[in-house]
């Protein structure tokens, strides 16, 4: 038995926005020491809301607030040589570094990978970078829409009739520092083993074409045929798809051979043997599924979204109902497994946070700790590395922290 997964492990943290902050995210939740350095006027995040209350304020950015629990806050100015001394000796005693600059600004600063491995040769050096350190593409600008457009994942998102949507969100950006977090453990479990570090280099575009959910399937079958996919008719099937109830939408899906199970669930079982439904093929045909829906949409319109999930699993149908963020808060499983976490900050006060994304039966980790004020640990990191009172005053007085 351990306390923390990550117990021991420290992890120097020179990421700003959102791909960075997630991967950081994740190795703090597991027990990481972070030690998140911010510029003197803050992660620029802080001044992305939601806010509460509606209230723009740097320390109440529901964005900043999430990605960046559990983390330690020090500010330095990373264009002040002696800032950069700090974080040199910062490196000396971390296991691993994360950064999100464009591609070439750790060597301009003098922190590329060459001189950080001479500093600590076991260190782990993460980067990631809109397109990667390397190729053509590697001055490009980008963003979460950007990325996911020129990945592919928007090209089969949306309605075939019109133009490409992306889906809501930072999703790009979340997915890449996931991608960024298992890459550098996979990284460190090397560096433990070999005594050697290495600087793991992410590209946001190769996460968009390597991983978004349909995605390698599409460009293995355009490997093997030639052939290209591009976004699906809406489709409206027989017993299948989201329909409506009396408190909001359901999605049960009822065709092929549940068809019986569906028309008996509704108190229709004849429906089952009508030639109408009977046959597969004509089940796709819109008309037809309007034609179900006369008998299935009065017997929704009865019943509330839990109450017909609940027939439906009982039916052996697959279904689910399509929640608000107000249904997932009070969602009870969520809160049988104890998902949700109430963390208090000296700002917001006590707020409800999501969980840790996997729990680990060999880890009885700590409760969470809110997202650090700007700046909030800069004396107490500055102190263990062995600075005094008037060392500190004069690098705060040099504009260098």
């Amino acid at each position: 038995m351990f306390d923390n997964a990550l117990e021991g492990v420290r992890v120097l943290d020179l990421t700003h926005h959102v791909a960075g902050p997630q991967c950081t995210k994740l190795l703090a939740d597991y027990g990481a020491d972070v030690i998140k350095v911010e510029r003197p006027s803050g992660d620029p995040a802080r001044s992305i809301g939601p806010f509460q209350n509606d209230q723009p304020h740097p320390e109440k950015s529901g964005l900043f607030l999430h990605l960046n629990i559990n983390k330690r806050s020090i500010t330095i100015n990373l264009k002040h040589p002696n800032g950069v001394g700090v974080v040199k000796e910062l490196v000396r005693e971390s296991d691993i570094v994360i950064e999100n600059f464009r591609p070439g600004m750790m060597d301009s600063l003098g922190l590329g990978y060459d001189v950080l491995e001479k500093i600590n040769p076991a260190i782990v050096l993460t980067s990631i970078s809109n397109f990667g350190q390397t190729g053509p593409y590697r001055e490009m600008k980008s963003s979460d829409i950007v990325a996911y457009a020129m990945g592919g994942p928007m090209n089969i998102t949306g309605h075939a009739d019109y133009e490409p949507l992306k889906l809501a969100g930072n999703i790009v950006a979340m997915h890449a520092g996931s991608v960024g977090a298992y890459a550098t453990m996979v990284a460190l479990w090397d560096a433990e083993d070999t005594g050697e570090g290495q600087n793991v280099d992410i590209s946001i575009y190769e996460t968009q074409a390597g991983f978004r959910d349909r995605r390698v399937i599409y460009l293995t079958a355009h490997a093997y045929t030639g052939e290209s996919y591009s976004r699906p008719d809406p489709g409206y099937r027989v017993a299948s798809g989201t329909r409506p109830c009396a408190d909001g939408f359901v999605n049960i899906l009822g065709f092929g051979p549940r068809f019986r199970n569906i028309s008996n669930m509704i108190g229709h079982p004849e429906l089952a043997d009508d030639p109408k439904f009977a046959d597969p093929a004509g089940r796709s045909d819109p008309d037809v599924a309007m034609a179900f829906d006369e008998y299935y949409i009065p017997w929704l319109m009865e019943h509330t979204k839990l109450e017909a999930v609940n027939e439906a699993q009982d039916n052996q149908l697959l279904a689910g109902p399509i929640n608000t963020v107000e249904d997932i808060f009070k969602d009870p499983h969520f809160e049988f497994r104890g998902y949700w976490d109430t963390i208090d900050h000296p700002e917001t006060g006590e707020l409800t946070y999501p969980g840790r994304p996997f729990k680990m039966s060999g880890a009885e980790l700590p409760p969470r700790s809110p997202a650090p004020l700007l700046g909030q640990h800069t004396v107490e990191v500055l102190e263990n590395l062995g600075h005094t009172t008037q060392v500190i005053s004069l690098l705060r007085e040099s504009g260098a922290i």
